[in-house]
């Protein structure tokens, strides 16, 4: 059983952060604190306790610079599209400071997602085509427990970060990793030991800015 640092509830769930630049890309990761974080996420809630879900761990170097190579063009795409964060002005300087900064610690981290010591892929049993209309039920039964292992690593003391970029490749990493058509990928987490002990709670919106009571 590896160490878990003595984190309240809230300390866990308020300071457990995207990590990026700060992910230890030299320190190797145990499979054990990796299966042992999983034992916890199997936990989660499931729709109909279905638990239709699958953890791809990859540590095989070659299999992580491969996906990190598809991660890496998606997310150059990403960045010269209309759609990425920076192109526009939130009309507040500090969420504006804090965007590029977000923005330049996941251009970090795409050119370096194949080095990172253990990558989780989440997925779902479904069907090869997913259905045009809302799929929440069906992703509602992975998110939770991918959540779960986020925290399950925090209180092992390593990172992570949610990442989805990389589903712009899926058929592609499917078939580098054999992962049957009626398997599809939900999240892409880079795993690895964190440099440094300063997680705090981060800076978010109000919440009577989104808080709706008894109606919009």
């Amino acid at each position: 059983m590896s160490d878990v640092l003595p984190l309240g509830p809230d300390e866990l769930l308020t300071t457990t952060r995207s990590v990026r630049k700060r992910l230890d890309l030299e320190r190797p990761v145990p499979l054990e604190v990796v299966r042992e974080s999983l034992e916890v996420a199997l936990q989660a809630p499931s729709g109909s306790n279905q638990q239709g879900w699958h953890w791809l761990v990859l540590t095989d170097a070659d299999k992580r610079r491969a996906v990190g190579e598809y991660y890496r063009k998606a997310f150059t795409a990403y960045r010269n599209s209309s759609q990425y964060p920076t192109t526009r002005s939130h009309g507040d300087a500090d969420r504006d400071a804090t965007q590029l900064r977000v923005a330049d610690s996941a251009q970090y981290l795409a050119d370096r997602m194949g080095e990172v010591p253990v990558l989780v892929i989440g997925a779902m049993n479904a069907k090869a085509e997913l259905p045009a209309s809302n799929q929440a039920g069906m992703w509602g039964s992975l998110l939770p427990a991918a959540w779960s292992l986020q925290l399950a690593l925090r209180a092992r003391g390593l990172g992570s970060a949610w990442t989805t970029l990389h589903l712009q490749y899926e058929k592609e990493i499917a078939e580098l990793l054999g992962i049957p058509e009626n398997v599809r990928q939900g999240v892409l987490l880079p795993v690895a030991y964190y440099t440094g002990d300063t997680f705090k709670p981060a800076k978010r919106q109000p919440l009577d800015t989104v808080l709706h009571v008894d109606g919009w």
